[in-house]
């Protein structure tokens, strides 16, 4: 059998451990140990670990490497953000964030990040950067999955056009239903927003996605009623609640009445760490709520639950880098998930757990999926969060997108070894 590439010992993140991948027009083939197949290219992994392409379930690409337009967020605060985004929608033209967003997916191409949901502001009755995300949805094509969210940022019922504006961003070619409920005037028009919302995504047959409850206020409830209308309009497994920061701050009670209502709805879960950490807990003092989801729990009944990056270098955060290694980290530590098995969970929450909320076809190491992988410098999804692994090599539809040189130091000391990698300290090494 001939194939076009063969990824040789290889280490998978299932614990599988020198397996070679063979791939033939843009598919896996076959997996298994040493496998007696001839390929066009050949890549030697050592052992090290072999990864599908990290995946990030939610971004916010509209705003991504705006960060100082018109002014920086002197305060790193949620409400400078949202202050400094309604000073720069005016000025935006399509030509800035098209060339953003084409920037960014250069980036993430480089740290293995072959697939983004990112919402997009329909409140600009111009949908200027719907228009400029559809245009680069079409340019990437080849190389990122890139799904589109109409997100009513100033609300779907508080701004006056967003109504329409959904529909007609929908009408152009928009993926998913967004909305942001905790953000209209009152408890019940949040509620109405989403009945109306989660009808519209079930007349087109779309998924839904709505920022929920990103708050610290314990009586912001409304993933609560998420769950009603996906279950009464039968939208099970097509759902997500993004953020739920406000379950941080529920009493346990409520809680455990909350999480079963979820389960039976089948919503999925999208905290994004490195955001709630930040903006999250500000009117506190101490001591100071954590701001993220309930992980843990929502894992231990069942939901799928992923990590989002959101913001990377904007007018809300002014750090990031398309890592979705670090994102992994940072879920780790707030979570306090440590236990083995939990870490391996939160490798899972960057790939193959957002990848089954965007509805990914053909994703995963497996024959007969796409030949798309990441080779990492580790030897295991653990030790690749430990270091924010080195990307070797990123592969898309077989063939190689973006590749980096081993990452080693050369020491100059006497009597001690030449040179020192990261991936050198696993245990038992």
């Amino acid at each position: 059998m001939q194939a076009d590439l063969i990824l040789k010992n290889a280490n998978l993140p299932d614990g599988r451990t020198g397996v070679d991948i063979a791939c033939k027009n843009g598919k896996i083939i076959e997996i298994g140990p040493k496998l007696p197949i001839l390929a066009g290219e050949e890549i030697d992994c050592d052992r090290l670990l072999v990864s599908p392409p990290f995946v990030d379930s939610h971004f916010h690409m509209d705003a991504t490497l705006s960060l100082g337009l018109p002014r920086m967020n002197e305060s790193g605060t949620l409400l400078e953000g949202i202050a400094l985004w309604g000073e720069l929608k005016p000025i935006l033209t399509i030509e800035a964030v098209i060339e953003r967003a084409l920037r960014y997916c250069d980036l993430a191409v480089s740290k293995g990040l072959l697939a983004i949901r990112t919402h997009v502001d329909v409140c600009d009755d111009r949908l200027l950067a719907v228009d400029a995300l559809l245009e680069v949805k079409k340019q990437v094509a080849p190389y990122i999955d890139l799904q589109l969210v109409a997100f009513p940022q100033d609300g779907y019922l508080r701004s006056p056009t967003a109504k329409q504006n959904v529909i007609r961003a929908l009408d152009k070619g928009v993926d998913v239903v967004g909305g942001i409920p905790h953000f209209e005037r009152t408890m019940a028009d949040g509620a109405q927003s989403i009945t109306e919302l989660c009808e519209m995504a079930a007349k087109r047959g779309l998924r839904v996605d709505m920022h929920c409850d990103e708050t610290d206020d314990p009586l912001s409830r409304h993933i609560e009623m998420l769950a009603y209308e996906t279950q009464r309009l039968g939208l099970q497994e097509r759902v997500a609640g993004s953020h739920l920061t406000s379950m941080h701050s529920m009493d346990n009670y409520y809680v455990s009445k909350l999480i079963a209502l979820m389960t039976e709805a089948e919503v999925s879960v999208i905290a994004n760490p490195l955001i709630n950490i930040t903006l999250q807990g500000r009117h506190d003092t101490y001591p100071k709520r954590r701001g993220m989801t309930r992980v843990p729990e929502l894992r231990k009944a069942g939901l799928t639950v992923a990590f989002g990056h959101d913001c990377v270098m904007d007018p809300w955060y002014s750090m990031g880098s398309g890592d979705m290694l670090e994102v992994a980290s940072m879920g780790l530590h707030v979570a306090q998930m440590t236990s083995r098995d939990d870490i391996r969970a939160c490798f899972d929450a960057v790939t193959t757990e957002p990848a089954k909320i965007m509805g990914l076809e053909g994703y995963g190491i497996a024959v007969g999926n796409n030949a798309d992988f990441v080779v990492l410098q580790a030897r295991d999804t653990i030790e690749a969060i430990r270091l924010r692994a080195n990307r070797l090599y990123v592969i898309r539809r077989g063939n190689i997108i973006a590749e980096t040189p081993l990452q080693q130091t050369r020491l100059h000391l006497s009597e001690r070894p030449e040179t020192v990698r990261g991936d050198d300290y696993a245990p038992g090494k």
